[in-house]
Parts: structure tokens; sequence; C-alpha cells
């Protein structure tokens, strides 16, 4: 069962982060923000929720936690509220820059998350497009790799696999393609898409085809593990314990 709490972080730290990356490879998202005429910073701040501010300018988009710098803000009376942001593009209430929160919220955010949805949720045509399907597969990983932090610190069931594991960083990644890290300081859980300098453990998936059949479970990852095409190393339990939140990733973005 989905918590609405755990659900709200699972939406910032998951989905919405991912911003960050389709902002970076995404050809049609860097033409949105070339339209922008000045930089804007968007904070959505959940009351008993994530509060996080997304950094847009003509080169990118960079997310932080709290609500320092945002030139304009959009509340929330509860983590049900923020779902329904993303769920059926239901705003919260404009606490600053009121007209450039909706201004922005109806032009280049909506056409940003738009285009997240089509690659995050694809039709069975699009994923024949190759390139298409490898870039759909990348930011699937990435919200795959924000949501279990986001649940190992908010989700009732993942908060007991992470009371379990050690201090240390796991470095996961598509071999070649695409890294993640998530570091792990007093049973907190922290994402950053970049690979890690020096893992305690890793997890790293042999081909990008590999992890979309392990994303949409329609390949055995007790069979690849034997087969030698995902490789763990290092402080195994860590892996375990993020394979257990993994379940719990499933249950919420599935």
């Amino acid at each position: 069962m989905k918590e609405a709490k755990a659900m709200a972080y699972v939406n910032m730290y998951g989905v919405l982060a991912t911003l960050e990356k389709l902002c970076e490879i995404d050809e049609e998202a860097k033409a949105v923000l070339k339209s922008l005429k000045k930089p804007v910073s968007l904070c959505f701040d959940v009351a008993n929720g994530p509060c996080g501010t997304f950094h847009f300018t003509n080169d990118g988009c960079k997310m932080t936690d709290g609500s320092e710098g945002c030139t304009c803000k959009m509340n929330f009376a509860s983590p049900e509220k923020f779902n329904a942001l993303i769920d059926n593009a239901k705003p919260g209430i404009p606490s600053k820059g009121a007209v450039q929160v909706l201004t922005f919220l109806l032009g280049p955010f909506t056409k940003l998350t738009d285009r997240l949805t089509k690659l995050l949720m694809p039709s069975e045509e699009d994923l024949k497009d190759r390139a298409f399907f490898e870039e759909s597969t990348q930011l699937t990983f990435y919200t795959i790799a924000g949501a279990i932090s986001a649940l190992a610190n908010s989700d009732s069931i993942s908060k007991v696999s992470a009371s379990n594991t050690v201090d240390g960083a796991v470095s996961m990644g598509i071999k070649d393609v695409c890294y993640a890290t998530i570091t792990v300081k007093d049973h907190t859980f922290k994402t950053s898409k970049t690979k890690a300098d020096n893992p305690r453990a890793i997890m790293e998936f042999a081909s990008i085809d590999l992890a979309y059949g392990l994303f949409t479970g329609t390949a055995s990852t007790v069979a690849e593990l034997c087969a030698g095409n995902i490789y763990m190393a290092g402080m195994i339990s860590m892996v375990d314990n993020i394979n257990r939140i993994l379940d719990r990733v499933a249950a919420y973005l599935g």
C-alpha cells in the first residue's frame, strides 16, 4: 500500500528530480529552456512533506533542497495535494511570484513534464525508435535511483531496510551508459546522479537492454545474476537492502 507522504517524496526526488537529466540529454527539453527569457527558480513547498526548488536556466535544470533562491513558490496543504499536481495537474497555492509561477507552470514547466511523462511512460510505438528507447531507459534509471532514497527516508516499510544499512556509498549503473550514487549516512539515504568515486558497494547492469528488461519485469533478476549480467561487489548487504527497497519503488512507480 502506498503512503501519501512517501509518494510526495517519490514525486519530488524521483520523478521531478529527473528533470535535471531530461534537460541535459533531451533535445526537446533543451529547446524549451532556450526559449526562457530569464532564469526561473520554482519552489514546491509541501506541508508535512518535501520542499524543493527547481532552478531553470537556458543551460539546464538543477534541483536543490528547501526554498532558498526561489523566484516563485507554490505551497501545498498536504502531500495528497502535491500528488494531485503530478497525477492530475492540479496546482497548489502561489505564495511568491504568483504571476511568474502560473505563467511558468502552465507554459515551459508543463512542456517539460509532458515530455518527461512521454519518456517515462512510453508507448510500444515510441520504443521502436532506438534513440527514444535508450533515453527512456536512462531517465527511468535516474527516476528509480531518486525514488530509492525518497522511500528509504519516508516509507514505513522501506525505512526498515534503511535502518539495517551501514554507512557508505553504493554505485548503481548501466555499464558505460549512466550512473548514480546512493550515499547512506546514519540510515539516511541521498541520491546523486553521478558515478561514485570510492563506493563501498556496486550494482551494475551489463547493458541498457538488460536494464529495460529488469525495470519492466520482462527479465529475471535471478537468471541474469546467474548469467553474470548483473555485477555486484563490495558490501553486498547494502545492495540487498537496496533491492528490498526496489520492491517498494515498483509498487509506487508501477
